[in-house]
């Protein structure tokens, strides 16, 4: 029943910016972790960035000092704010939610979602 969904992608200029979003719904006791991951066209999957559900933040080393990741618990929204966006950028980018449901409050379960498209060119 749990389920996430993403937004805020879209087409932007090198050196622009733009924010995503992923908002978590369903039967949801907490959130004990969310992140972004993204995937270029014969490219590997790769972690961008990552939050608990305390302040602990994890980013790669590409995104460092660009990206910010922040988190609203009362909205179970994650954010990704992306910064000086460069073409190498350009990939599908997937929310991620580590969670514990309501009906199983001993257990964690690990989310996705579809993706959103995010493009850097000129």
């Amino acid at each position: 029943q749990v389920q996430l969904v993403e937004s805020g992608g879209g087409l932007v200029q090198p050196g622009g910016s733009l924010r995503l979003s992923c908002v978590a719904s369903g039967s949801i006791l907490s959130i004990n972790a969310m992140g972004w991951y993204r995937q270029a066209p014969g490219k590997q999957r790769e972690l961008v960035a990552a939050i608990t559900s305390g302040v602990s933040t994890n980013y790669a080393d590409s995104v460092k000092g660009r990206f910010t990741i922040s988190r609203d618990n009362a909205k179970n929204t994650v954010y990704l704010q992306m910064n000086s966006l460069k073409p190498e950028d350009t990939a599908v980018y997937f929310c991620n939610a580590n969670i514990t449901p309501r009906r199983l409050s001993f257990a964690e379960f690990n989310y996705w979602g579809q993706g959103t498209q995010v493009t850097v060119s000129s």
